[in-house]
């Protein structure tokens, strides 16, 4: 049995979903809006993982789900309790069972696509800088600072730099112009990270288990994501092929964050270097899916059916 917990309608999931139902794959769904009609509970006793999840009036034994998809959306900004006030019984089971289940996950001998734990690595950007460069590829060169004198400096030896948030949470990619230095002296209240600007094609790369999806894109926008809003024309997406030694590469890169799944930014210069971007840990693939067609909802369906 499958368990996928998240939103049904946001189309990762909903791509997963009919891949499943079309192979006749059974599942249940933690559908976090419905989190009043569910409870769960577990217990560890001899070295294993006891419990039950109740969904209405079904209860399913925990020990029967052989692997999990996991896109959660934050349960404090759910619309069922985001105007509850803070400490109400409603927002106080909602957060007990979200609890439960990431701590479930974390322990769960199924296989988690993917658990907390190893997602962590994406909340600090630099920090996983550095686990990138240790699996031979290059990273920007990259400021963090508060400082704007130390900007001004990181401008004039680079001459085009970007800018962007330091944690995990998404933030759209700026190229540094001059507006953004007339109001330079606010980086003071909050650490920003700047980096040079890399000449070249954007791909994105998709590991699943072993699988390896590749995804050029086209876009004169600093954040391709957003291109239409940057550039007024929307990006182009294509499948690609990456070389062998790099598709390695990328696999490699993944199982060392211990990620079952995951989306690797890269960008491939003129010359052909190969520097990484990011690698993340819940990727949003169904974007480059619907635009390329490549199979990934499949091979991630067929990954969580054919657990180890």
């Amino acid at each position: 049995m499958i368990l996928l917990s998240g939103i049904p309608s946001e189309s990762p999931m909903e791509l997963v979903r009919s891949r499943l139902d079309a192979s006749g794959q059974p599942y249940v769904f933690f559908h976090q809006r419905r989190f009043a009609d569910m409870d769960m509970q577990f217990e560890v006793a001899d070295g294993l993982v006891y419990g039950e999840l109740r969904i209405g009036r079904e209860v399913y034994p925990l020990e029967e789900f052989t692997a999990v998809y996991t896109r959660l959306m934050d349960d404090n900004n759910l619309p069922e309790v985001k105007n509850e006030p803070a400490g109400s019984p409603k927002r106080k089971w909602c957060r007990s069972l979200h609890d439960t289940l990431i701590r479930w996950l974390e322990i769960a001998p199924a296989r988690v696509v993917n658990r907390t734990g190893p997602m962590g690595s994406n909340f600090s950007k630099p920090y996983q800088a550095q686990l990138i460069r240790q699996h031979g590829f290059r990273t920007p060169e990259t400021l963090v600072t508060s400082d704007p004198e130390m900007v001004r400096q990181f401008l004039a030896v680079h001459r085009k730099v970007i800018y962007k948030s330091i944690s995990g949470t998404r933030s759209i990619v700026q190229t540094l112009n001059e507006e953004d230095m007339a109001r330079l002296d606010q980086i003071r209240w909050c650490p920003v990270q700047f980096q040079e600007f890399v000449e070249g094609r954007n791909v994105r790369v998709h590991t699943v288990g072993g699988d390896v999806f590749a995804t050029a894109i086209r876009s004169d926008a600093t954040d391709y994501r957003y291109a239409r809003k940057q550039t007024g024309d929307a990006a182009s997406l294509e499948a690609d092929t990456l070389p062998g030694e790099l598709a390695t590469r990328c696999l490699k890169l993944a199982s060392a964050l211990d990620l079952d799944f995951a989306g690797i930014d890269l960008k491939i210069t003129p010359e052909g270097a190969v520097y990484c971007f990011e690698v993340n840990p819940s990727p949003a693939y169904s974007y480059y899916e619907m635009n390329t067609g490549q199979p990934i909802s499949a091979a991630l369906a067929r990954y969580l059916a054919e657990p180890d």
